[in-house]
């Protein structure tokens, strides 16, 4: 690689990675009633990326993979912000916010094939926690085959029903994996809710599977169009690849976490393990779910006390129904979470996962 290539990605990757830290870190705290606040504590790492964006503009031909992932990703960042500040500036609302902050898994899906190539976007890509372990490093590093790294089935942005997949690089058949299926909240799909589970699931060992509602939004009321094509899913990952059968969680949020409960409360639910995140419930849901599904079943709840549209006290409600009706529930609730994916909770939620007995 030239010298005034690398001159240019040293450069570039500092910002960008840092203006899309500072994107999880709004999506993650934002409130409406605090939005103006939450803008000021992320700053202006945008700033700094946009001035160094046009050194990706003269790379030689060899190198032009690296740039246009470099560039896409630096310009889905940089539309993320520019409609962030636009709402910050009086013009936009809540709903401008979110469609801004849908450019960000944008920019993580362009970025992500260059962690077998950049050290800092490895790191980027693994748990802070983890990041001073080299030996880890260096097995996330492998490049992906045919069957490891990040899959797509029938889910391009606009479609329903189909699903993302990721399989760690560092994949061996000859041990059983724990599965993660994340559920993406309402308006929400699978290919974009896959990024808040990946570095985690990534760093700690896990195969992800992110399915995409096939109406609007999952299978909430009506004809429950949403759990056979899940299991359809799930039968196509455990027949490719080594799922342990009892380390098989379903989580959510939002609504998807409400699916958990309509999808994972089932007799027939082959998921040893639910965990809601900011999702709502009825307590009915508990007294018509099957006695001998809900004797021991773990269940891991996560809510925040600033959440508005699922306020608090419905998931300390659901909290008590389930345990009477026999769980076994963890019940965890943020001081400073809305209704926001709290994304610092994957890496607690796995250590559950691997640490609870499934129901027997």
């Amino acid at each position: 690689m030239s010298e005034a290539v690398v001159d240019d990605i040293v450069a570039v990757l500092p910002p960008l990675l840092q203006t899309l830290e500072s994107l999880g870190f709004i999506a993650r705290h934002l409130h409406p009633p605090e939005f103006g606040h939450v803008m000021q504590i992320a700053g202006e790492p945008d700033e700094a990326l946009r001035a160094v964006r046009p050194r990706l503009a003269e790379w030689p031909e060899q190198f032009a993979a690296i740039r246009a992932q470099l560039e896409t990703a630096s310009d889905a960042a940089l539309a993320a912000y520019q409609g962030l500040r636009t709402v910050q500036d009086g013009n936009g609302d809540l709903m401008s916010v979110f469609r801004a902050l849908r450019y960000t898994p944008r920019a993580l899906e362009a970025l992500y094939p260059l962690a077998a190539r950049l050290p800092p976007v490895n790191e980027f890509f693994t748990d802070p926690a983890l990041r001073g372990d080299t030996e880890l490093l260096t097995r996330l590093a492998e490049p992906a085959g045919a069957t490891t790294g990040i899959l797509h089935d029938s889910d391009e942005p606009g479609s329903r029903g189909g699903f993302s997949l990721y399989v760690p690089e560092y994949y061996a058949p000859d041990r059983a994996w724990p599965l993660v299926m994340a559920l993406h909240g309402g308006s929400g799909n699978g290919r974009g809710f896959l990024w808040s589970w990946l570095r985690d699931a990534r760093s700690r060992g896990a195969i992800l599977v992110s399915p995409t509602a096939r109406g609007s939004t999952w299978a909430l009321m009506g004809d429950d169009i949403d759990t056979p094509n899940l299991v359809r899913i799930l039968d196509f990952v455990r027949a490719r690849w080594n799922v342990d059968e009892k380390r098989m969680l379903m989580t959510g949020m939002s609504d998807g976490g409400t699916f958990c409960y309509v999808s994972g409360l089932n007799s027939a639910s082959p998921f040893t393990h639910l965990a809601p995140v900011a999702a709502t419930f009825h307590p009915l849901m508990a007294e018509m779910a099957d006695a001998e599904r809900l004797r021991g079943l773990p269940i891991h709840i996560v809510h925040g006390k600033l959440d508005w549209m699922f306020p608090v006290q419905v998931a300390r409600q659901t909290q008590q129904a389930l345990s009477a009706a026999g769980a076994a529930v963890t019940y965890r609730e943020l001081d400073d979470l809305s209704h926001t994916y709290p994304r610092e909770m994957n890496a607690a939620i796995l250590d559950w996962l691997n640490a609870t007995p499934a129901a027997t």
